[in-house]
């Protein structure tokens, strides 16, 4: 009996279990057809990861060994402040709000702080997990949607929603952000440094070529065809700063001359970039719609179906027209930039003003909105979501709080490029520049989604998961950074301290 309570034990208080569960956990709530039994376990583990951050401060000292811990013990200091101030029938919700963040800073980007912990066999895992749940995912929706096979039931809306191309995954947004993620697992994966680093721990075969290659096929594809302008700048930002970190990882150092070069011609490189993916994204939906047209008329030849035979069934011109609306042209309404985000961003400003020093709290927004504003956020699909993760920040904490956070940020986003350029070339072949790559991106893509804390979601528990796989990076390599040079004689200050 001892010996159970002690597997029992070990079971409940290993950190990187708990992560990879909820990690997986949260991938399946962006499944439709699985939806509902992902949020009944989602319970069960938000109930265990706030008892494990407990348990991790106890034994573990964790707050205190936190990088920056004393600008997030202030951030979270201002957030409890904020929702005692704020204090409405929305209180609740603004605690539940509290814990995830905890979660966020402790077990996800605390990962540094645990004691014997290896991230890069959790980061591959993880990794390969994603590789293979997205492609095969994708290879179901891709091939319905050709057939011509979708349905509407309840919130299910398989293949197609509102024209976009939604697949398996619950909206066309959330399938865009999954597929940047892979693609992202993906490149990783195929890191060679990294995969040798893996092989001397694990005694298993390394990932086929073909299922790389199926994932990053079957993932650019269906980013095309979702239509997400928000996971498009995502993938784009994505490959342009590690196109940066490319030109600049220079062992020798920079001379200002190659630095105004090579920014001049990575900005040339953006643009281009930029407008071939919008111009390849219409060609390709264009050219998609005709191939579904096709496949779907295929299908009705098998069926025995025809337009004479559907006239003859008595379809009324009602019907005719619903029969052409239903088509999948890949045009849906909302096609500018924003995607009606302008909307909630005026907004957000309207609620700032309300508290602009120490904000309403996060669970009042939309109730705040509805009674002191002109409540747009009732019509909007999620209704607490400004579609911009600095402005939740910043409406939620007030101007306090959104700089306790932005000195959190840039000093760890500082400590993480100064790590990323004064490594030796030897370590592009390494996972950390495409870490930095994707954190980066992700702030921009923060911009257009409520990505950073107020949410339980895979999208922001995606972020501290890397955020704290860089740390842990950063952490255990920092000793051989000391007699490097980021530019020509001048020597990188270190931090000898690893929390202020």
């Amino acid at each position: 009996m001892t010996d159970f309570k002690q597997k029992l034990r070990g079971f409940f208080s290993d950190s990187s279990l708990f992560r990879r569960i909820y990690i997986i956990d949260l991938f399946f709530t962006n499944i439709a057809f699985l939806q509902i039994p992902a949020y009944v376990l989602l319970v069960f583990l938000f109930i265990w990861g706030v008892c494990l951050s407990v348990y991790n401060q106890r034994h573990n000292n964790t707050f205190f060994k936190l990088r920056f811990g004393i600008w997030i013990g202030a951030f979270l200091a201002v957030t409890v402040f904020s929702m005692l101030i704020n204090f409405s029938q929305t209180f609740l919700y603004s605690l539940l709000m509290l814990l995830h963040v905890v979660m966020c800073f402790f077990l996800f980007y605390g990962m540094h702080t645990e004691p014997e912990f290896d991230y890069r066999i959790e980061l591959y895992h993880i990794a390969k997990f994603i590789m293979y749940a997205t492609t095969v995912m994708n290879i179901i929706g891709i091939t319905c949607l050709m057939f011509g096979l979708k349905f509407e039931w309840y919130w299910i809306k398989f293949t197609v929603y509102e024209n976009r191309f939604t697949g398996c995954y619950v909206n066309p947004n959330l399938l865009g952000f999954i597929s940047v993620v892979s693609i992202f697992c993906c490149h990783m994966l195929s890191k060679g440094h990294f995969m040798r680093r893996i092989a001397e721990k694990i005694p298993e075969p390394g990932i086929s070529k073909i299922w790389i290659v199926a994932c990053l096929a079957t993932n650019a594809f269906s980013l095309i065809l979702c239509d997400s302008n928000a996971s498009l700048v995502l993938a784009l930002g994505y490959a342009i700063v590690y196109i940066v970190y490319m030109f600049f990882a220079d062992k020798a150092g920079l001379s200002p001359s190659k630095i105004i070069l090579k920014i001049t011609a990575l900005f040339l490189v953006g643009v281009f970039l930029t407008g071939s993916a919008l111009m390849f994204r219409t060609i390709c939906q264009e050219g998609f719609s005709v191939v579904v047209s096709k496949t779907t008329s295929v299908v009705d030849l098998l069926l025995g179906k025809t337009e004479s035979e559907l006239v003859q069934e008595g379809l009324t011109p009602e019907q005719r027209d619903q029969l052409e609306k239903d088509k999948i042209t890949f045009s849906h309404e909302n096609k500018n930039i924003d995607s009606g985000r302008k909307k909630l961003w005026l907004e957000s400003i309207n609620l700032f003003k309300l508290s602009p020093i120490i904000g309403i709290s996060n669970g009042n927004i939309v109730l705040y909105s509805a009674e002191y504003s002109n409540g747009a956020l009732e019509y909007s699909y999620h209704k607490s979501d400004l579609h911009n993760g600095f402005l939740t920040i910043l409406v939620s904490t007030g101007v306090i709080g959104f700089v306790l956070f932005g000195i959190f940020g840039f000093r760890f986003a500082k400590h993480s490029a100064q790590h990323l350029f004064l490594q030796k070339k030897t370590y592009r072949d390494d996972v950390y520049p495409c870490l930095f790559a994707f954190l980066f991106a992700y702030l921009i893509f923060a911009c257009f989604e409520k990505a950073l804390l107020y949410d339980i979601s895979f999208m922001v528990v995606w972020f501290w998961l890397i955020m704290g796989y860089m740390s842990c990076y950063i952490t255990k390599f920092e000793p051989t950074l000391e007699s490097q040079y980021l530019f020509h004689g001048k020597r990188l200050r270190r931090v000898t301290r690893t929390m202020l």
